[in-house]
């Protein structure tokens, strides 16, 4: 059972990614890497609703991770309700506006920063959001990398699919946001590099 600590950490670490999506990388249209970037990329092209379609992407990794490691797949399946109900509920609102417009690379660096720490807060209190991030967790204990480097690798993947699909802006912008995103996680989750 959660406890009342790690539903509040979920709830805050859900709430920044949030926000990070929503505020600053929705409105110019620049994309996270691993699920959420899928999800923005669908969202982008078709309208489909990002936090439905991040639930649809991460049910192969909640699946393994029943067999694997089930307390984590019970933390990381409340990560996961939480993220993409606080997404689509933050969806149709845009209270930074034009100054998101004005200041593209800034945002997609804020809202890299944000994702990040909302990332690795959630990690470092050993839970998720499924996804990518709770498959690089489950990845980083076996291989001994830092969980944020492994998302940035996966990442990277999903970004330059971005790239070839829309503009090479928004893969440069894209590139900001995981790489501000990757920095942060990684400082939240520093505990990964002692062996």
């Amino acid at each position: 059972m959660l406890s009342l600590h790690k539903v509040i950490v979920i709830i805050i670490g859900s709430l920044l990614i949030a926000s990070g999506i929503d505020f600053f990388l929705m409105p110019i249209k620049v994309l996270d890497g691993g699920f959420i970037g899928i999800a923005l990329i669908t969202n982008y092209l078709f309208g489909a609703k990002v936090g439905l379609v991040l639930i649809f992407c991460s049910l192969p990794v909640f699946i393994y991770t029943w067999f694997k490691d089930r307390p984590i797949f019970f933390h990381s399946l409340f990560g996961m309700i939480f993220l993409s109900y606080f997404i689509d509920l933050f969806d149709p609102y845009n209270p930074l506006g034009s100054l998101v417009n004005s200041y593209p690379f800034i945002a997609s660096v804020a809202g890299g920063v944000c994702i990040g720490i909302g990332f690795g807060l959630l990690l470092r209190f050993d839970t998720s959001t499924g996804g990518v991030d709770l498959l690089a967790m489950l990845l980083a204990s076996k291989l001994r990398i830092n969980v944020g480097v492994i998302i940035l690798m996966m990442d990277a993947m999903v970004i330059t699919l971005g790239g070839i699909l829309f503009s090479v802006d928004t893969f440069f912008l894209s590139v900001a946001t995981i790489s501000a995103g990757g920095l942060a996680t990684s400082l939240c989750t520093i505990k990964y590099f002692s062996y």
